[in-house]
């Protein structure tokens, strides 16, 4: 495999990475936010899917992301009859979304990203090296 090519997958891992951040940053940001009347839902947690498609010009497989989609799990209720969005027995939708589940994909997302950037480092430290040999 040529360096291009270690560039491009990495750059390809990057971009994913940044997207599933972007995501899980939305996620945290709207944990707290419920529907404004019992018709309306919470926010629902979203997330990322991931797919590996194949970059016939270099011959490499790479990720992108394959679709941002919203987590189907049950939405938590809470007694609150005094809320706006609370339904006829007093209990408001809340929305799916784990603090702790989002920080571990956070972590997960940032370790990816360094590995990506570290192959890049590597990668271009391989280059210089080959250009000083030419001189």
């Amino acid at each position: 495999m040529d360096i291009t090519a270690a560039l491009d997958i990495s750059a390809h891992g990057m971009e994913a990475q940044t997207t599933r951040l972007r995501v899980i940053a939305e996620n945290l940001a709207n944990q707290d936010t419920t529907g404004s009347d019992p018709r309306t839902g919470p926010y629902r947690r979203k997330t990322v899917s991931f797919a590996n498609t194949v970059d016939r010009a270099l011959g490499t497989s790479q990720v992108t992301v394959k679709s941002i989609g919203t987590d189907p799990s049950e939405l938590p209720r809470r007694y609150d009859p005094s809320h706006p969005a609370a339904d006829a027995q007093g209990y408001v939708r809340t929305p799916n979304v784990n603090a702790f589940v989002e920080m571990m994909d956070m972590r997960d997302a940032q370790r990816a990203y360094s590995a990506n950037i570290s192959v890049m480092q590597v990668a271009r430290g391989m280059l210089s090296r080959a250009i000083e040999l030419l001189k």
